[in-house]
């Protein structure tokens, strides 16, 4: 079973078409699309569904989808929210790398995203908190370490002399910086600092920087401590932290089926040990990667992501970061686990999507033959084949001056009546190239006929940065 776009819940339908983010609050265990306003606002009761799509200079769309979780949202959530990504990932060509982010052990990238941090709130969607309510302001000790901003107990024994910490108070907000503490991570805190004062005081409040050592007799330091009891020295050590205590035990690869795990027992971790029709969990103690074999089925992916949360559930370890990713399109940390990785992976590409490039093409006339470049297979500088089925594919219809996007599933189909442009992208020996050409149906009119052929042509010369072919209108 593979999902389209019109399997989804209507509120993810039509998503990742163009740049940008966009996010999702779930509600009932279904997807609410969040309005732009309210970007970057989590509620600590919640979970989120994040997509960001971003589109390489040849117009192929890229995307990386995160499920966020609040640190009180339920377990049953968590798995339902995991289980939509596998679901979102099959729709839009299983390409795109998942990451789970657990509230306060956010990962880089998707910090990067909201500017200059997130700050979630108290309650969620089951509480009724919907907005935020600025009735009664409470006092709130954040601590900064690089792009995380987290909460932490309002206490004394909390400060330490490495980080830098804010105290937000009703009236004021205060920048401790400990005695250790970096001058870019002062710096990073300044501009959280700004983004409080703007987004939860209206711009309406002091702002008093205090160094760690000063005492009483700064007024402003003074004030500090004042919230706290009074000055006392801090301890000369930090006491340890969640990120310090979780060492790993070493690499732990196992194989799911059926929705369990199986250890995988070798001397060490080769490439050849994946198999294309098999999911994975790699336990790396800080991280968990979840690796999904080519020829897998959507249930097998889902029965992966299950078992990975029942991971999280099952053991005490901290709150590592889970990174999803499809064969043939890994991340570089993913294939840095491993002793052995090839530099160019064969990757075995499923027969019906070789066959749905090959095949349109070849319905627009072109040699796809021709298009291989070939040699004997003793040649040490073998060359790529151009049409090898890992390329991205694009597929537009057109309404007479309007190029509209087809979705993976409707790409194989035409209409008499209709023309079509298609742009397939690939890896060419120094960079990426691109195929660009027409569809023509015999019933279309001699209108939208010349929309495509201009359309398709603009497109090549706008591609001034990339090797790029017209292929000549095929008329069906």
């Amino acid at each position: 079973m593979t999902f389209s776009m019109r399997d989804l819940d209507e509120a993810l339908q039509g998503c990742g078409q163009k740049s940008g983010i966009e996010i999702w609050r779930i509600e009932n265990f279904k997807p609410v699309t969040v309005p732009k306003e309210s970007r970057g606002k989590f509620f600590t009761g919640d979970s989120y569904i994040v997509l960001k799509t971003a589109a390489s200079r040849s117009g192929s769309l890229h995307h990386d989808i995160h499920y966020w979780l609040g640190k009180d949202s339920s377990q049953d959530e968590a798995g339902a929210v995991a289980i939509m990504t596998v679901e979102l990932d099959s729709a839009l060509g299983g390409r795109a790398v998942q990451y789970r982010e657990v509230q306060g052990h956010e990962t880089e990238k998707f910090l990067s995203y909201f500017k200059p941090c997130i700050i979630p709130q108290e309650g969620g969607v089951a509480s009724g908190f919907n907005h935020v309510k600025p009735e009664k302001h409470q006092t709130r000790l954040y601590i900064c370490k690089g792009k995380h901003v987290v909460r932490v107990p309002f206490a004394r024994s909390t400060l330490n002399h490495d980080d830098v910490f804010i105290l937000d108070t009703e009236s004021k907000i205060f920048q401790f910086s400990g005695s250790n503490s970096s001058i870019q991570e002062r710096a990073k805190a300044l501009e959280v600092v700004q983004y409080i004062k703007d987004t939860y005081h209206d711009g309406k409040c002091d702002i008093a920087a205090v160094e760690d050592g000063r005492l009483m007799a700064d007024a402003e330091a003074g004030e500090f401590w004042g919230l706290f009891g009074g000055f006392a020295p801090l301890p000369k050590k930090s006491a340890l932290r969640d990120h310090q205590t979780a060492e790993s035990d070493g690499l732990k690869l196992s194989s799911v089926e059926k929705g369990q795990t199986k250890p995988i027992e070798a001397e060490s971790l080769q490439k050849e040990l994946l198999d294309t029709n098999k999911c994975y969990i790699l336990d790396c103690g800080l991280e968990l990667f979840v690796w999904k074999g080519r020829q897998t089925s959507i249930d097998q992916r889902k029965s992966a992501s299950k078992a990975a949360e029942e991971l999280f559930r099952s053991s005490v370890r901290p709150k590592s970061n889970l990174v999803s990713v499809m064969e043939g399109f890994e991340t570089v940390m993913f294939r840095s686990k491993f002793d052995s990785w090839p530099a160019t992976s064969a990757v075995a590409e499923p027969q019906h999507g070789r066959g749905k490039v090959a095949a349109l093409l070849q319905r627009r006339g072109v040699n796809v033959q021709g298009l291989v470049k070939t040699s004997s297979s003793s040649s040490k500088d073998e060359p790529k084949p151009y049409i090898d089925g890992t390329g991205n594919l694009q597929v537009w219809r057109i309404n007479r001056e309007e190029k509209i996007p087809l979705e993976a599933a409707e790409q194989s189909k035409f209409y008499s009546g209709d023309c079509y442009i298609f742009q397939y992208s690939y890896p060419g020996e120094d960079r990426e190239e691109s195929l660009v050409g027409t569809w023509l149906g015999k019933q279309s009119v001699e209108e939208e006929r010349a929309s495509a052929i201009s359309m398709a042509s603009k497109m090549v010369e706008s591609m001034k940065f990339m090797p790029a072919q017209i292929l000549r209108p095929i008329y069906i």
